[in-house]
């Protein structure tokens, strides 16, 4: 009964606080152009409240990775 009751009440808890945002890692944006370019949309758009949160700084290191990545292919032929 006692588990019943404590599950219950983290269920109603859990409830209370609000759903956050999924953080991507810098590999997820990497191998996902789309939410890549999305998620640096919306940081850019918005630099003062979005720049400071993980997925904007994952998404910035994740650019940053590709442009390098683009270049070394580039400069290679």
């Amino acid at each position: 009964m006692r588990w019943i009751l404590a599950g219950g009440a983290a269920l109603l808890l859990s409830a209370c606080f609000p759903q956050t945002e999924k953080v991507y890692t810098v590999a997820e944006l990497i191998a996902d152009d789309a939410l890549l370019a999305t998620i640096i949309a919306e940081c850019r758009g918005n630099p003062g409240e979005l720049h400071d949160t993980p997925n904007c700084r994952n998404a910035e290191t994740a650019d940053g990775k590709l442009r390098l990545e683009r270049m070394r292919k580039a400069l290679r032929g």
